[in-house]
């Protein structure tokens, strides 16, 4: 199991400042105020609360595939230790061109077997992006929606020179709790001969992929990226029955120093800074359908001659990188008598301290061999992310005043707890409880349009009562902020009644309107 621990800043400063020491020795009265500030930023990294938070990453070509009817073992659904996201990368999804353009309608088979599955258990889909077969899916569970914030997403071809997108990568970026993520998924070149070319595409989607806003602009800007996908990288030099026999006897150790990604992460730059756990399981492609067993087929080469068998290879990999901690200022280790000066050191110190996570850790780095579509095995990779919130309140606090039905038109009453850019183009959404992405809403009301009261601390807001499911049902209300694309606010659920008048003239259990079907659904 991979253990990849990120020390704490104040620990990072602490050994600056014990390096300053040596150098300035010379200085009187350096050596205390250091010693000093040393003990300061030990005292920050103990008097915050941190919360843990559980990560949970799939990466899997599935060879145009049609998705397996269950996908339990897949996400561990079973486990003590429930995730609290899930982040899902796929490649070579079926793109068709009329299955393609259905799929960019209706969402595709795959994504809807993630959403069924992890809806009834509390989490909905945030956030996807699909090109061609990538595909990234990005859940969370509920009571984090509305601290997931500053949502985007890009993509960048690489196949037939940047004009095709059956390779690139597909990226979703965000803020959680304040901390800017980036979750990059890619699908690189093939074939052994080619390890240069998918570094070089690789580092083409760091450089060609940018975001709106100022806190990160750049896939590197963020504090944390994660990296996944079919890298394609291969294992060199070592035959066949070498590789098969070190499979066969588990000993993966002795294909580690061939493997063409840890090779080359020690010659290219960009790539030391990933991170990655042992590869403590065996390579993921390639795979006979339906099997456990390594390429058996016999394939087909130019004039009739067969070709070779395919080694196996990790092609299927996760990597993670913590960003760089930005070195302090230069006088911070100047000397000062001022105690003014030394409580700002101190609090200067704090601030950059309080803006970054303090650890990542990674649980597990494993594969599943229990699905065979593919001829590539699922990788997964469990994480914590052990960070400090920079905020645990909503932006806004919503509910539904008093009884609701299809007989009654229905008010909302949402507060802003904090400033945020709202606009006319806000939204409340009525939802079922157990919904399974932002676009499933029953109905919903633009908040400018349809202001009934306000004053500066609460607003009310107009529901027509044509608008309500006559069936009823358990739902729940969510702000949706234009400005910043995202949920800012989810509702306590609450009971929406059957319409009293379609009982007593007989139209339920029969749909009256449209809106009956969500909820029937």
């Amino acid at each position: 199991m991979g253990c990849v621990q990120i020390v704490t800043y104040a620990s990072y400063l602490g050994s600056i400042l014990r390096q300053e020491d040596t150098q300035r020795q010379e200085k009187p009265g350096v050596k205390m105020e250091q010693e000093a500030l040393s003990s300061a930023l030990s005292s920050v990294s103990l008097d915050r609360k941190i919360d843990t938070f559980r990560l949970y990453i799939v990466t899997w070509n599935v060879a145009t595939a049609e998705p397996p009817e269950d996908v339990t073992s897949l996400l561990q659904l079973n486990s003590s230790k429930k995730a609290d996201l899930y982040v899902i990368g796929l490649q070579e999804v079926r793109a068709a061109p009329l299955k393609f353009m259905t799929d960019l309608a209706f969402d595709d088979s795959w994504s809807h077997l993630f959403m069924n599955t992890l809806a009834p258990l509390g989490y909905i889909k945030v956030s996807s992006i699909r090109m061609q077969g990538l595909l990234l899916l990005f859940f969370s569970k509920i009571e984090h929606v509305p601290f997931i914030r500053d949502i985007q997403v890009t993509y960048t071809r690489t196949g037939i020179y940047g004009y095709w997108g059956n390779k690139g990568g597909v990226t979703i970026r965000l803020s959680f709790y304040g901390h800017m993520l980036c979750f990059l998924n890619c699908h690189l070149a093939a074939h052994m001969k080619y390890a240069s070319e998918r570094v070089d595409e690789f580092e083409y989607i760091l450089d060609s992929q940018t975001f709106q806003g100022k806190k990160a602009s750049s896939i590197l800007d963020h504090k944390v990226v994660f990296w996944f996908g079919d890298l394609n990288f291969r294992i060199e030099d070592h035959g066949m029955h070498f590789i098969r026999n070190c499979i066969t006897s588990k000993n993966f150790n002795l294909m580690w120093s061939k493997d063409q990604l840890t090779v080359m992460k020690k010659k290219v730059p960009k790539l030391q800074q990933f991170e990655e756990g042992p590869l403590d399981f065996q390579p993921t492609y390639k795979f006979d359908l339906n099997s456990d067993n390594y390429d058996s087929r016999v394939q087909k080469a130019w004039f009739g001659l067969n070709g070779k068998k395919r080694k196996p290879a990790w092609c299927d990999r996760i990597l993670w990188q913590v960003k760089p901690r930005p070195p302090p200022p230069e006088d911070i280790f100047e000397e000062e008598d001022d105690d003014a000066a030394k409580e700002k050191k101190k609090q200067l110190l704090e601030d950059l301290t309080e803006k970054y996570p303090l650890k990542v850790v990674q649980d597990s780095y494993t594969s599943n061999m229990e699905y065979g579509v593919s001829d590539h095995k699922p990788v997964i990779g469990m994480f914590r992310l052990e960070l400090r919130k920079m905020y645990d309140i909503p932006l806004v606090r919503l509910c539904a005043e008093g009884d609701w039905s299809a007989d009654l038109d229905a008010m909302v009453t949402y507060s802003p707890l904090q400033p945020f850019p709202s606009s006319a183009w806000d939204w409340i959404g009525l939802y079922k409880v157990g919904f399974r992405s932002i676009s499933d809403y029953i109905t919903y009301t633009w908040v400018k349009d349809d202001q009934v009261a306000f004053n500066d601390e609460v607003v009310q807001v107009y529901v027509s009562k044509e608008e309500i499911p006559v069936r009823g049902g358990e739902c729940l209300l969510c702000y949706y902020s234009s400005n910043l694309q995202c949920i800012v606010g989810i509702s306590e659920p609450f009971k929406v009644h059957e319409s009293r008048a379609a009982i007593e003239e007989g139209l339920l259990p029969e749909n009256i309107n449209g809106l009956d079907q969500a909820i029937a659904s």
